[in-house]
C-alpha cells in the first residue's frame, strides 16, 4: 500500500543541505515527491511511497545531513495522490 507522508523540520535546516541530502535520501528508497525551504525557515518534505520506507525517510528527518540542527518533526500520514513519478528539490 502507497501512502504520503507531509513532514515540517524545524531548525537549522536551511543552508545546511538539508534539501540535497532528503533528495538522496528519498532517492535512495525509491520514494517520490519533493523537498521545499519554507518562508518561516523550515524545510517541508513531501513524500509517496511504502509505509516502512516512509519511516525510514521520517527518522532520516530527525537528523538530517551533518551540518543540520533539527529542533522539531511534524510529520502528517496521508492517502497517496500518486501524482508525482520523481523526487524533486522545489523553491
Amino acid at each position: 500500500m502507497i501512502e504520503r507522508l507531509v513532514v515540517r523540520v524545524r531548525g537549522r535546516v536551511q543552508g545546511v543541505w538539508y534539501r540535497a541530502s532528503a533528495k538522496e535520501q528519498a532517492n535512495k528508497l525509491g520514494l517520490v515527491g519533493w523537498v521545499s525551504n519554507r518562508p518561516d525557515g523550515s524545510v517541508e518534505v513531501c513524500a509517496e511511497g511504502a509505509r516502512p520506507k516512509l519511516e525510514r525517510l521520517l527518522a532520516w528527518c530527525h537528523q538530517g545531513p551533518p551540518a543540520a540542527g533539527v529542533n522539531l518533526v511534524d510529520p502528517e500520514w496521508l492517502p497517496a495522490t500518486r501524482e508525482y513519478t520523481t523526487f524533486d528539490i522545489v523553491r
